[in-house]
């Protein structure tokens, strides 16, 4: 069973020692790696290199730095890859990444595919490569079918795993986990899990990504929304239903988004190892 989490770059000087805090409560369970976002745009780059550096030195735990192709240059992607290669890191989590607002020039790269092929042209096997993957369908897709031929585009220029979108109904994982085993395509799909902790915040993070949470989940959380030891109760209950659905059928990894918080991820993942 392999575990790992996911961290934002923290802003403030508080927000780091929470951080660590928090990456030191969630060591307890020897997770395989901690990732770290990288913002649109480059926005949070100075600060991802930061705090996966310090991860990678103190922690124990390997970090993983998330890499957003859209408004990189390929010196700028070079230079980043150089410095994690460096500092000991061989895993990169590759993605697109949104475009900002107001920005009429993307970069070198347009799509994810091209980052990987371009990371394996410069790095060899050196990182490990993980992609984002959609089982509810990317929201900027065309439809299924395009969602599935740019998936399969990353994977062709050499990704080793995906992680995909957090997600609340177990069978949008094992259909998408069929229609990629269809295609060929065999590397891991490492399912994405959202504690339940906030029922403003999830819902318009859901709404942004089109991660979609089922109508009895959603009515709940309404009725606790106001009423956060409930609310946090049912999410632990709700997710750790899903994740133990997910590991009945075989599935051995789990990344958790924490949300810069230890404990919501922590029950859930306990009771997987």
């Amino acid at each position: 069973m392999n575990i790992s989490f996911e961290f934002f770059p923290p802003r403030t000087d508080k927000g780091k020692q929470t951080l660590a805090q928090v990456r030191e409560e969630l060591s307890v369970i020897n997770p395989e790696y901690f990732s770290v976002t990288f913002g649109a745009g480059g926005s949070t780059q100075d600060a991802t290199l930061e705090t996966v550096l310090d991860i990678q030195k103190n922690d124990g735990i390997p970090a993983a730095p998330h890499l957003s192709c859209i408004g990189s240059e390929k010196s700028k992607i070079i230079e980043l890859l150089d410095q994690y290669k460096a500092a000991g890191i061989n895993r990169i989590v590759a993605l697109r990444g949104d475009i900002p607002s107001g920005v009429r020039d993307i970069g070198d790269f347009h799509y994810a595919n091209e980052l990987v092929t371009f990371i394996k042209s410069e790095y060899n096997d050196h990182f490990r490569i993980e992609v984002a993957a959609y089982p509810e369908v990317h929201p900027q897709a065309k439809n299924i079918q395009t969602d599935l031929k740019y998936f399969a585009n990353k994977v062709n220029a050499g990704a080793d795993a995906a992680i995909t979108q957090y997600f609340y109904n177990a069978d949008a994982y094992f259909r998408f986990r069929d229609e990629v085993e269809k295609l060929g395509i065999d590397v891991p799909i490492i399912p994405g899990i959202m504690p339940i902790t906030n029922y403003t915040q999830l819902v318009r993070f859901s709404n942004m990504c089109g991660a979609e949470i089922p109508k009895w989940i959603l009515e709940r959380m309404k009725l606790y929304e106001d009423d956060l030891e409930s609310l946090r109760s049912f999410g632990t209950e709700v997710v750790s239903n899903l994740c133990q659905t997910l590991k009945n059928q075989g599935v051995d990894n789990f990344h958790f988004y924490s949300m810069n918080r230890a404990n919501p991820s922590l029950l859930i993942a306990q009771n997987l190892v």
